[in-house]
């Protein structure tokens, strides 16, 4: 291996996260030591992602950054601080200028290292800027660097930013289930929460189960086949067994024509992805429970918060997306390129991680959906097995700065 020398960038694309910003900090602290070796000059971050960069909006992150802090100030501060974007990248036979540009502006600014911090579509965008720099013959490293609530790539056991909204969604049902089980006047409550294509965050309303004895009746997840007649049955069946009945449901289920629960209310507007934009399941149900068996029923759409409820942050979940972005940095100075960061859950009985490889390639536009043997045979719950995936992910609080009652954020 060749050692090479020369800049860095680092962007954050797609939703944010409570931890994509710990991510941030680990690629900066490895940067940090790799400009102690002579590796990395400079640190830029990319303000608003690939779109942010092709305007050459940049920042000296090293430069920022200057104390520990800082960073740690920046490891608890929700959402992207760079900001983020969703720009599709265009296929690289349709010959786009945009490619040329973006390897001029690589060149300009000597990058010879390139992090992109995201999910599935900024896999795909990580995939193509290391084809074409390969094709180009221009020698730079481009790392993928995981992030998603939605814990939906393929390969790593888990993503950053799964954890710490998991821990959200279960502590939320949890306060939920108490304050619905006060009255005796029979209720149904319908928690909605994110998850298009793969149910992980709505399973994660199921973990109460393992730690005080308490979950919702049902969890419906986009992984099965929504049959609205069964659903009314389940509903009535537990209807039966206490008056006060709290569901989770994912804002992508569907039914068996692949159409949501939800359409109805929606607009029918995509993004530049072609994902259709989700809401309104629970409210949909809202109204037919009200219409079909008469009582008295609230749907919630837990929202934003899911993603940028940084005051409930799994510990277990910064800690590792600070070492994800820390190895990214050290495994792209050692020559990997055209790789994302992994997650390996050890085989052990005590929950072990280690951080590995995995070509890109193998990872963009691929769905990780909630396998079979985590969903219940009746389609309206989770398993014990899947808890038991669920439950390490959530562990550990972290000590958050807070000035005048409120936490401290960075802002760039």
């Amino acid at each position: 291996m060749s050692i090479l020398i020369g800049n860095a960038v680092v962007g954050q694309s797609g939703g944010p996260t409570s931890a994509i910003n710990a991510t941030l900090s680990g690629v900066i602290k490895g940067a940090k030591e790799l400009k102690a070796s002579g590796t990395i000059n400079t640190l830029y971050g990319m303000l608003n992602g690939i779109e942010g960069f092709l305007e050459e909006r940049l920042i000296d992150l090293l430069g920022f950054f200057d104390s520990e802090d800082k960073l740690s100030i920046l490891e608890q501060t929700p959402a992207s601080a760079l900001g983020s974007c969703r720009k599709k990248m265009p296929s690289l036979e349709s010959e786009d200028v945009i490619y040329e540009k973006l390897l001029a502006i690589f060149k300009k600014y000597n990058i010879r290292y390139f992090f992109y911090i995201g999910g599935n579509d900024s896999m795909d965008t990580v995939s193509k800027i290391g084809r074409y720099t390969e094709k180009c013959g221009y020698e730079m490293r481009v790392i993928g660097v995981p992030k998603t609530i939605d814990n939906d790539l393929m390969i790593t056991d888990h993503t950053p930013g799964f954890g710490s909204a998991a821990k959200y969604i279960a502590t939320t049902t949890q306060e939920i289930l108490r304050d619905c089980s006060v009255y005796t006047l029979k209720a149904v409550t319908i928690i909605e929460i994110m998850g298009r294509d793969a149910g992980w965050l709505a399973a994660s309303a199921a973990i109460g189960r393992k730690v005080c004895g308490y979950e919702p009746d049902f969890v419906y997840l986009p992984e099965r086949d929504f049959d609205m007649d069964k659903f009314l049955s389940d509903v009535r069946s537990a209807l039966d067994r206490h008056p006060n009945v709290v569901i989770a449901i994912s804002e992508g289920i569907h039914f068996a024509d692949g159409s949501y629960v939800g359409s109805a209310l929606q607009n029918g507007a995509v993004d530049v992805f072609g994902h259709k934009y989700l809401a309104g399941g629970g409210k949909a149900l809202e109204g037919i429970i009200k219409e079909k068996l008469g009582c008295k029923v609230r749907s919630i759409e837990l929202n934003l918060c899911q993603r940028c409820a940084a005051h409930i942050a799994s510990k277990t979940d910064i800690d590792e997306s600070v070492a994800v972005g820390k190895a990214a940095a050290n495994a792209a100075a050692q020559g990997e390129s055209r790789v994302m960061m992994t997650i390996d859950r050890t085989p052990k009985e005590t929950y072990e991680v280690s951080i590995g490889t995995v070509c890109v390639d193998e990872i963009a536009n691929q769905t990780k959906l909630v396998p079979d043997n985590f969903i219940n045979e009746e389609g309206n719950g989770v398993t014990d097995e899947c808890v038991d995936y669920l439950l390490p992910l959530i562990q550990g609080e972290i000590s958050t700065i807070y000035k005048d009652g409120l936490p401290v954020h960075v802002i760039i």
